[in-house]
């Protein structure tokens, strides 16, 4: 426990994390430690206790190359400050690092050996696996024949299969797997598996006539695998409204045009009927166009009707827009701060003016005739005051205006 006080505010935090023993810890984590702490050997092989007598030191204190000194350097940069499997796996083992580092080294130099499967038994000399580390099957070649992997070699772990590189089968990988054959070669050894031609399972070569058998979705025939067409026999199985397109080796369902239910084929030519809203027209399943086979396509006041593809809707004619379901016409909102003559032109305004002059005018002249001295005195001078300003250039202009409806 000596070096790890420094670490003992982590040590405390991985102790309450840690539900696991070191037992079930994986191998690769137990490697990845003692590959780094060999390293930190390999570092600090050149390294004395530093600063003052060196050599009186060396000789109180015990040899550098065996100190707690060199120890803790080595553990502090065992493991990085993220990893956290390693830190917990080192926080347990700190006995056993203790006795290798002051005890076992002589007897015992490969710490990966001697901690990892020995100590912990947590991994497995290579070609070995299991719990109980049994040897890998081997054959011509070592493990697997060399032509695949141990499942778990190496580890406590894994049954032990062969799991064979691409192109080969069998207990030991010493077969060609399917779509594989066997090289011919010179040397007293087997050859190589190499590749059959696609169609192939079986084959003598890998062209396409040297087949034996053949994959699923393919026939042989004079040692050719010829592919099956499952559109035109019974083994296809597509959905409704879909249909069956072929391809090597298999087949596949494709959706009908969107103008067919049901269909031999794409294209709205190989419809089996024409869906709602389209018509046959020759070979085809054709649009209808609703707006214009319809008397009253749409009902609605204001409305016009908007052909689409296999339909149609109803939309507000132009100027026009729909407020509550109606279509309304599109005005302007009304500004309640806008005077009634605002959006009068000048020559409306004098327009305006002059058919209010000829009312007055009018009513004096009514009165005028009952014999009101007044109101004929009133007329007479009304009748001079209109006459001086239509003979003025201003009233040409406005006489003109009137009579033109400006």
């Amino acid at each position: 426990m000596w070096w790890a006080w420094p670490f003992l505010p982590a040590l405390v935090l991985f102790s309450e994390l840690s539900v696991v023993r070191v037992q079930t810890a994986p191998c690769q984590t137990c490697r990845k430690l003692t590959e780094s702490f060999i390293k930190g050997l390999e570092k600090t092989a050149n390294k004395n206790f530093g600063g003052g007598n060196t050599a009186w030191e060396e000789e109180k204190l015990a040899k550098y190359a065996r100190s707690e000194t060199r120890l803790l350097e080595i553990v502090e940069a065992a493991c990085e400050k993220t990893d956290f499997e390693c830190n917990r796996l080192l926080e347990q083992i700190e006995d056993q690092v203790e006795t290798w580092w002051f005890h076992r080294q002589q007897e015992a130099p490969d710490l990966f050996e001697w901690l990892c499967i020995e100590q912990l038994r947590l991994c497995c000399p290579p070609g070995h696996f299991g719990p109980d580390c049994k040897e890998c099957p081997s054959g011509p070649g070592g493990v697997c024949g060399g032509l695949g992997r141990c499942e778990g070699e190496g580890t406590r772990l894994g049954d032990g299969e062969c799991v064979c590189d691409p192109g080969y089968s069998g207990s030991l990988c010493q077969s060609c797997a399917d779509g594989y054959y066997r090289e011919k070669s010179s040397n007293v050894s087997a050859g190589a598996c190499a590749a059959c031609y696609h169609s192939c399972k079986k084959c003598s070569g890998p062209q396409d006539y040297k087949c034996l058998d053949c994959k699923p979705g393919w026939i042989l025939h004079d040692n050719k695998c010829v592919d099956i067409d499952e559109c035109g026999t019974e083994l296809a199985r597509c959905a409704s409204n879909t249909y069956c397109h072929n391809t090597d080796g298999s087949y596949e369902c494709r959706g009908c045009d969107q103008a067919c239910v049901g269909c031999m084929g794409s294209g709205p030519a190989r419809c089996k009927k024409c869906a709602r809203g389209y018509k046959l027209k020759g070979a085809k399943c054709l649009d209808v166009d609703e707006c214009s086979e319809r008397a009253i396509a749409c009902p609605g006041l204001n409305e016009a009707c908007i052909n689409e593809e296999g339909s149609f809707h109803c939309d507000c004619a132009e100027g026009f827009i729909r407020r509550d379901s109606i279509c309304v016409e599109n005005k302007p909102p009304v500004d309640p701060e806008k005077g009634l003559f605002d959006d009068m032109t000048d020559d409306e305004v004098l327009v305006l003016q002059q058919m209010f002059f000829g009312v007055v005018i009018c009513a004096l002249a009514t009165l005028a005739a009952k014999g009101d001295m007044v109101f004929t005195a009133i007329f007479i001078g009304g009748v001079a005051a209109m006459a001086g300003y239509w003979l003025t250039e201003k009233g040409d202009y406005m006489l003109d205006g009137f009579l033109k409806g400006r």
